[in-house]
This record gives structure tokens, sequence and C-alpha cells, in this order.
């Protein structure tokens, strides 16, 4: 087997490897998208249910509940409120207000539910007026049923701030607010614009867009196709398919360059010398 041909095997494998990774990329996007039209799907079905009491969640599966809209009507504990610590909205910096909630019919007995209230505007993401940015007493708003995420690795409380959190996770938050919380958190409803930035601004509930997965996936499947053109035209484009001779037509080019070249020699040769080798002859 020629240098030349181990090459090019070698170029192969590689090229079907890089092709292979680009392709199940690809696929792993459209998978991303056929799970986020299906998130979707269930938000805008919940999205038309009636709205209901916070007090029937008691019981109900988080994943049955979440993205429902809900009512609730309680007493604040602004006492015991935690912020989500460096948020944005609307390009600004801020943080998200958890504020604990105790409903008044009493069906979640001394558990409280957790509110997002809104979004204040902090310089640093972490401290603000807390008592500008109060509400009534007791609450009464819609909003939207959120499940708390996953856990992750790292520092939940913010280490230059008490109650503050990076992450939210329902143990730490419970322990800060001093509350049994409910196994959801609700997303308060109603205005998003900040007239006031010391007052609570409602955060906007997520937008059921399908996200960057379509647009992803073709440029892995293009990446792909970039690979496997790219090898076709190493192994089959001009020069390769005649095993890398010389045609003959350049050939005889170079061979006219050389006599060119003898010729323009001659040229150069001062007139005085070609005399002198005539007389000699």
């Amino acid at each position: 087997m020629t240098r030349r041909r181990t090459n090019t095997w070698l170029f192969g494998v590689i090229t079907v490897l890089a092709a292979g990774v680009c392709i199940r990329l690809g696929i792993w996007q459209l998978d991303r998208l056929t799970q986020r039209r299906a998130q979707n799907a269930i938000v805008l079905a919940r999205g038309t249910m009636p709205v209901v009491s916070v007090s029937l969640l008691q019981g109900v599966d988080t994943t049955d509940s979440h993205w429902r809209r809900v009512h609730i009507r309680g007493v604040a504990d602004y006492a015991g409120e935690v912020v989500h610590a460096t948020r944005s909205q609307a390009g600004s910096p801020g943080v998200h207000l958890l504020t604990p909630v105790r409903p008044l019919d009493g069906a979640w007995g001394d558990t409280a539910v957790l509110v997002l209230r809104g979004f204040v505007y902090s310089p640093d993401g972490r401290t603000f007026d807390r008592d500008q940015a109060r509400e009534a007493d007791t609450l009464d708003l819609d909003a939207l049923v959120l499940a708390f995420p996953a856990p992750k690795p790292g520092n939940v409380q913010m280490p230059t701030a008490t109650r503050a959190v990076r992450l939210l996770d329902r143990d730490t938050i419970a322990a800060i607010t001093g509350h049994p919380l409910a196994p959801f958190l609700l997303l308060a409803l109603g205005d998003t614009a900040m007239y006031d930035i010391a007052k609570a601004a409602r955060v906007p509930p997520p937008s059921p867009s399908e996200g960057p997965h379509q647009s992803y996936a073709i440029q892995w499947f293009g990446f792909a196709l970039v690979f496997l053109v790219g090898f076709a035209a190493f192994v089959w484009g001009p020069g390769r398919a005649n095993g890398g001779t010389v045609p003959d037509d350049e050939t005889g080019r170079d061979m006219g360059g050389v006599g060119n070249a003898q010729n323009e020699q001659a040229a150069r040769t001062p007139a005085t010398e070609r005399q002198r080798l005539k007389a000699s002859d």
C-alpha cells in the first residue's frame, strides 16, 4: 500500500468519525426540540384550564400541577422573605423576591406556599430596600405553579448575604424562612413594567418558544456534509483521479520553459561577445 493510499484511508476514517459525531449531535438537538414541543403543548393546554384555588393542590403531584394557574389569598411573611440573587429583567440587574405566604383558608396548615412575588432593581444583585418593596399584608393574586428545579452542585446561599440564595433549593429556603414549604412555588402574575424601581414588578412567565434546537440541528448536519464533501474532493478532485501524474501538456510546457530560458539567456549575451565567438569560428 502506497503512502498516498495510506493517507487517504486515514483521512477517510477521521472524516467518517467527525461526520458521525456531527450527525449524532444533530439528532440530539432534534430530540431536544421534540421534548420542548411536548412541554409547550402541556403549558398551552394547562393555561386554558380554569383557575383553581391553591388549596386544591394539596396532595396533587407536582408533575400534574406544573404550569397550572391558581389563586392564592394569604398572609405574607415579609420577615421570612428570601431573595434569589443576581437576576435581571429588561436589562436591569436585581433580585427576585421569594415570599412565604400562609393561605387564609388553613388548608395547608403550618405549611407556607413560596411565592415568587416579583423583581426589584438592585445594582449589586443582592441588596435593596425591603420596606419599599413590601406589598399588602394579605396578598390576593393569581399565580402560575412552578416546580422547584432539580438540585445543582454548589453553594445555595450567598456568602455575602444571609437571606440571599443562588439556587432555588427548597430545603435551604425552608430553613431560611423558618416555614415548611409546599412542594412547588408560585409565580405571581400581573404587570411586569417597572414604574418604580423600589417596588416589585411581576416577573414574566416563561415563553413557550421552541428555542434554537432546530437551527442547531441544521448546523450540525451541515458540518457533517462539509466533512463528507471535503473528503470526496480530496479523493476524486482534480489531480487525484489520474494517480497524481503530470499531464502531457503540462510536461510539454515544462520542456518549453527550459527552451525559453535558453533563448532568454542568449538574448542577454552582449553583441561584442557574440561577434568574438563568430570570429573564433
